[in-house]
Formats: structure tokens, C-alpha cells, sequence
């Protein structure tokens, strides 16, 4: 048994981690470490990771969570071994073998068949084993509890999808999904498209919303490291509005945009706008007829942790 965490002193913390998430953690056992390895007082994640896979997960900490659904509705990209002629009860190599087929012969021009199949609008049939829920429970919860229920298709989006023979019986699966796509599902549905059912072995989710594996650090890294430098891993909150029209606002028309007033301008109508002081990130909002209308805002404490923050550093 591991020894028990010291108790730490929580404090504000503000900004953005980008995590390459271990094996063997669910998301949010990684959120909890990183939390506390930052000694953060407020933090989210953005995106489940089941304990099998690895890869991007961008953490949320103090005002970032405010905006932490942008990277929940982006699309994420992941690398997948897929396992042919075995199925699982999980889908994945967690659960136990119930079926196994004989795997026939593929060739290139069989397995591109399959791939153009699963690209694009898809339906699927949600896996028991997610945190869907049913009459307020989750299917996890029951799956595990021996239940199985009735689950509707849903929509999903496949924006590209490469399958690659690594092995007679194994498939390398590189695809770029909607959100909401289950990888698991999509493997063994194209195992059965193939005649012989399937499972993962291994799931990395290598980009999320523009975010790349390479920009990420480990636990093990960010444990290593000393307080100073965990921090100047984080970045900062607005980091997440990177695809948001920029509006600056003046330090009259900023306070009453933090009010929740509407202000009037010169700018074109757009859905995604993130709005500045002269200084500071004040939130985002939406521009219509020339009208900026607030969305999600920082609290003037949260400016203000901000603001000192980047002047302690």
C-alpha cells in the first residue's frame, strides 16, 4: 500500500496543463495528482481517458475551467491497435474474451474498403461500458453490475480514418473523430465489418482540438519538477480561445461588459468572440448587429489572481 499524501495548502491557480495522460489512471485520478502537484484549488478536465489509453488531456485549473467545453466539443485524433478475430466484453483488453473467429485473409484494397466505409457520418450504438447514463446511473455501473440495456445510436463523425495491416491478425487504426465518438466501438464495429470481430489493445489520443502529444507533459515529468517550474508549465487561460475573433474592450466599456451589459460596436457578427481589456482577458461572448453580448466571464478576483500571478513571475 502506497504511503498516504502529505496534506497540502490549496491556493488559486489559473491556467491550462496540457497532460499526456499515463496508462493505467482514469482522467480524473490524473486530474486529482496534477492538482496536487500544483496545489490548485479549482480544477476540471476536458475530456474523458479510460484507464487504458494515453495521450492528450488538456487540464483545467481556476478560471480556465470556465472554458473547458471548447476542448470537450473539439475533435480529437487518436492512434489505435486493433486486435481482429478476439471480442471483448469492454470492447477493449480490460474485459473478457466471449467470442473469437478465425481471422481471413486481408488485403490492402479489403482493409481501404473498410476504412472508406467508417469515414464520415457514422451511427453507433454506445458500449455498456461508458459513463452514458441510464435512469441517473452509469452503464459502467451496471455493465460491471451484469446488466446490459437497451442503448440508442448516435451520431458521430469520422473525418478521416487510416487502417493499416501491422500483423495477420492485428490493424493500426489512425483516426480524427467528432466529439463523442467511441474509438472502441468504432474498432470493433469494423471488426465486424471484417468478419471476424475485434478489441483494442492499445488506444493514444495524439491531438485534441489542435492540442499535439508533443506539447504535453507527463506526471512523471511535472512530479520531478520543482514548484516554479510546474507553474511555467502552465499556460495561460486564454490559450484556449485561440480561435476566437480577439475584441479589445476600453476600461469604461470593460467594466460593464464584466457587469454583463451589452456593448456597441464596429465589429461583424460572429459566434466566437473572446474579449480583452487593455490588460487582461475579461471572457467571451458573441457579436450581433453590431452588438456584443457577454458569454462566460472571469470574476474581477479571478483578473486579479490572474494579473498578479503574471507579475510574481
Amino acid at each position: 500500500m502506497s504511503a498516504p499524501r502529505t496534506r497540502v495548502q490549496r491556493r488559486p491557480v489559473h491556467g491550462v496543463l496540457l497532460l499526456d495522460k499515463p496508462l493505467g489512471l482514469s482522467s480524473n485520478q490524473a486530474l486529482q495528482k496534477a492538482s496536487w502537484l500544483l496545489r490548485a484549488e479549482k480544477a476540471g478536465h476536458t475530456g474523458t481517458l479510460d484507464p487504458l489509453a494515453t495521450g492528450v488531456l488538456p487540464l483545467c485549473f481556476g478560471a480556465a475551467t470556465k472554458f473547458g467545453q471548447l476542448q470537450l466539443d473539439a475533435d480529437k485524433t487518436y492512434e489505435a491497435t486493433i486486435r481482429l478475430g478476439v471480442k471483448t466484453s469492454t470492447g477493449d483488453a480490460e474485459g473478457e474474451v466471449v467470442a473469437t473467429r478465425p481471422v481471413p485473409p486481408l488485403d490492402a484494397a479489403r482493409i481501404e474498403e473498410v476504412a472508406q466505409r467508417f469515414t464520415g457520418a457514422i451511427r453507433q450504438v454506445p458500449p455498456m461500458h461508458s459513463a452514458l447514463k441510464k435512469d441517473g446511473r452509469p452503464l459502467y455501473e451496471l455493465a460491471r453490475a451484469g446488466q446490459e440495456v437497451e442503448r440508442e445510436p448516435r451520431d458521430a463523425v469520422v473525418r478521416s480514418l487510416s487502417l493499416q495491416a501491422a500483423a495477420p491478425e492485428v490493424l493500426m487504426l489512425v483516426a480524427t473523430v467528432s466529439k463523442g465518438t467511441y474509438i472502441r466501438t468504432l474498432g470493433e464495429d469494423i471488426g465486424e465489418a471484417l468478419g471476424c470481430g475485434g478489441h483494442l489493445t492499445s488506444l493514444r489520443r495524439v491531438a485534441s482540438g489542435g492540442i499535439a502529444v508533443d506539447r504535453c507533459i507527463t506526471l512523471d515529468r511535472l512530479e520531478a519538477l520543482g514548484e516554479d517550474e510546474r507553474m511555467a508549465h502552465l499556460h495561460p487561460v486564454s490559450s484556449l480561445l485561440d480561435s476566437h475573433t480577439p475584441v479589445t474592450l476600453g476600461e469604461d466599456d470593460a467594466g460593464r461588459f464584466l457587469s454583463g451589459l451589452r456593448r456597441r460596436g464596429d465589429w461583424p457578427d460572429g459566434d466566437r468572440i473572446a474579449v480583452y481589456s487593455s490588460n487582461s482577458l475579461l471572457g467571451t461572448g458573441h457579436v450581433k448587429a453590431g452588438e456584443l453580448i457577454p458569454g462566460r466571464l472571469l470574476s474581477p478576483i479571478e483578473i486579479q489572481q490572474i494579473l498578479q500571478s503574471a507579475n510574481a513571475s
